[in-house]
């Protein structure tokens, strides 16, 4: 997979931005067929960092209901949190 096309956006959430701060981690939203060793060269290669470790979560797809009944279907996707090394930064929106 082509390492373009691996990270799709930053999250920016609360949560996010308090791991930023405290643990040097920064969140991705990638693609689903992305493996770390991807996720690492990607974000190495993008922001100009290096990266020590990654952390995927997988968010399974799930039904929408409403009064009982399927109405639709959310995607599943898929989270990458990114433990930068210690002095490297990524910013997204600093001085904004």
């Amino acid at each position: 997979m082509e390492s373009t096309s691996v990270l799709l956006k930053p999250l920016l959430t609360e949560k996010t931005t308090l791991v930023k701060d405290e643990a040097r981690q920064v969140a991705f939203l990638v693609h689903t067929g992305a493996n770390k060793m991807e996720i690492k060269k990607a974000v190495e290669q993008a922001f100009d960092v290096k990266v020590e470790a990654v952390n995927v979560v997988r968010h399974a797809p799930r039904n929408r209901e409403r009064q009982g009944r399927v109405v639709g279907r959310k995607p599943g996707f898929k989270k990458a949190y990114v433990t930068l090394r210690q002095g490297d930064k990524i910013e997204f929106f600093e001085g904004v």
